[in-house]
């Protein structure tokens, strides 16, 4: 079996919180293969974003991580300097609202080939050159004019659409795409998602998609990883965990999801999520609010198990199997 192109392996984290360190993430661990598409899904606060940060190197200062982050095999732990440059070209990310990661007051154009002509040393006409097309290639006409205006001066979906082609230009190999389309409308999400599942099957790219909506990961991942509260609690095939699901908090976020055609009340997750910050060590952090805890919850911190080609993080993974249905159930 190849090597995967990404694996996280046990990540932790801690942040200074009031001048303490603080666990945010405790054991995450999933891969993503060359040209695979991994879903990472959970409530707010379960810590998908900050995983997303972790795997690229944008974390605050004090930051104290566990675990490991390999890309193409390298420790990413290890890499500075130029290496470390060389890493976020092939490792890109397309962040949840770009208003608030492109700068305001320069163009558009400075903004999508500032990396070509700072690390690529590409002129400045050949990095416009390439702008342009690839402008294009994430449909927007009209280029030139494009590259010329202020990001004010463009609709939100269309600022997304240059976040994605600005990510583009360097040729990553990875993509960590962070909630890219929740500032949008339904029909421009709908959009955005095709765009970048195309871009992904046209260059062979390897996706890790952050959401929180259980049917979209379905639609357009391989494989999805459940998060809560800063650990991953089930990865598997998307088919598999969107219709039989292993963990009750998967299945819990599938009855919880509104239908089209339901007609009873929808099903709520009781309680409140917990964050990384309140989770219990020495136990299950889902048990306060599962329909199936039983004392052995409690008494220790379940580990991610192996169960029908994935894994899950659950105690009774086996005496729960095939009784917990699929998400169209309430």
């Amino acid at each position: 079996m190849s090597t995967p192109l990404l694996e996280v392996d046990g990540l932790g984290l801690d942040l200074l919180v009031a001048g303490e360190h603080r666990s945010v993430l405790r054991d995450v661990s999933f891969t993503v293969a060359q040209g695979e598409a991994v879903g990472l899904v959970g409530e707010s606060g379960s810590g998908k974003s900050m995983t997303v940060r972790a795997i690229d190197r944008l974390l605050p200062a004090g930051a104290r991580q566990r675990g490991s982050v390999r890309f193409d095999g390298s420790d990413v732990a290890s890499l500075s300097g130029a290496a470390l440059r060389a890493y976020r070209s092939e490792v890109a990310v397309v962040f949840q609202d770009p208003r608030v990661h492109i700068n305001p007051v320069r163009r558009v154009g400075d903004f999508m080939t500032e990396v070509l002509r700072t690390n690529r040393s590409v002129k400045k006409k050949d990095a416009a050159a390439r702008a342009i097309a690839m402008l294009a290639k994430v449909g927007i006409p009209d280029g030139e004019r494009r590259l010329d205006q202020y990001p004010h001066e463009l609709s939100g979906g269309l600022l997304q659409r240059v976040m994605i082609a600005s990510t583009l230009l360097t040729e990553p190999r990875l993509l960590l795409a962070d909630e890219p389309t929740t500032a949008l409308d339904v029909t421009t999400q709908a959009e955005i998602m095709g765009l970048l599942d195309e871009l992904r099957r046209e260059l062979g790219l390897s996706v890790l998609f952050i959401t929180h909506d259980l049917d979209l990961a379905a639609a357009v991942c391989d494989r999805t990883a459940v998060m809560y509260a800063g650990e991953i609690v089930e990865v598997r095939e998307s088919r598999l965990l969107h219709d039989d699901p292993l963990h009750p908090y998967t299945a819990a976020l599938g009855a919880a999801r509104p239908l089209l055609d339901r007609t009873a009340r929808l099903v709520a997750i009781p309680g409140r999520p917990l964050s990384a910050l309140e989770a219990p060590a020495d136990a299950c952090a889902f048990a306060g609010r599962c329909p199936y805890v039983e004392p052995a919850c409690t008494s220790a911190a379940p580990v991610l198990v192996p169960a029908d080609g994935g894994a899950a993080r659950c105690v009774r993974v086996e005496a729960l199997r095939g009784t917990l249905g699929g998400v169209h159930h309430a």
